[in-house]
């Protein structure tokens, strides 16, 4: 179990794939909040008070969640303000997204099991309802993310990893300590790719959020240093 402090009130724990399988838990025990799951992050909480001098939320706090292929899971616990009325919650917003996924599937079960049983002129219209299923498929997928760097050179580090033609969009924050967060957006991109370059910003930053919530925050408290194609302006 690796503890990494992002901020006051933040802290990324890595959990590797052997250590999933001696907990004998996995992703969805952390998306349902099993008791298993809690068990793990009240262990991560104390280990993170011991080892990074972390202070557990007064009131409650945000998990997320972010799968690394073949090696584990990242979880970044992050404290709540009482005072910010977010209905939608990440575990709300990952619930939701399961649910879209879900009717969109049985639609799709159900566009083609009526389309078999109509003409074979019917083919093109079968065509550009797959078509259409797919961009239903990948819009209901998280589009955005926010990652915390320690500094500018740990930003520039990043951008020099990314290939050249990537069309992501992205825009840079700096706070008055120097940590910088970088908030991505898939663009242009394929899922894949934008999924890819998530995954290589877990090298250099840890994740700080997956949705739009917290831009109004780097607005108001931090500096906007490029508001545009900023890892792309920042790759040497």
């Amino acid at each position: 179990m690796k503890i990494e402090r992002i901020d006051d009130k933040t802290v990324k724990c890595f959990l590797s794939n052997e250590e999933l399988e001696e907990y004998d838990i996995d992703y969805k025990d952390f998306v349902t909040r099993s008791d298993k799951a809690k068990e793990v992050v009240q262990e991560i909480i104390e280990q993170a008070e011991e080892e990074v001098g972390y202070k557990p939320p007064k009131y409650a706090f945000d998990l997320q969640i972010m799968m690394l292929p073949e090696e584990g899971l990242v979880l970044v616990l992050s404290d709540k303000d009482p005072a910010e009325n977010k209905p939608n919650t990440p575990m709300q917003a990952l619930r939701e997204l399961m649910r879209i996924c879900k009717e969109v599937e049985k639609k799709a079960q159900q566009e083609e099991a009526t389309e078999s049983s109509g003409a074979p002129a019917r083919s093109e219209n079968t065509e550009k309802n797959k078509k259409k299923q797919k961009k239903t498929e990948e819009a209901s997928k998280p589009q955005v993310a926010i990652f915390a760097f320690r500094n500018i050179g740990r930003v520039i580090e990043y951008a020099a990893v990314l290939p050249a033609n990537l069309r992501i969009n992205s825009t840079l924050y700096r706070m008055e300590d120097g940590t910088c967060y970088v908030y991505v957006e898939k663009g242009g991109a394929s899922y894949e790719r934008y999924s890819r370059a998530c995954i290589q910003a877990m090298e250099f930053a840890g994740l700080y959020a997956a949705d739009e919530q917290k831009l109004r925050y780097l607005e108001e408290h931090g500096e906007c240093l490029i508001r545009e194609k900023a890892l792309k302006k920042l790759r040497v």
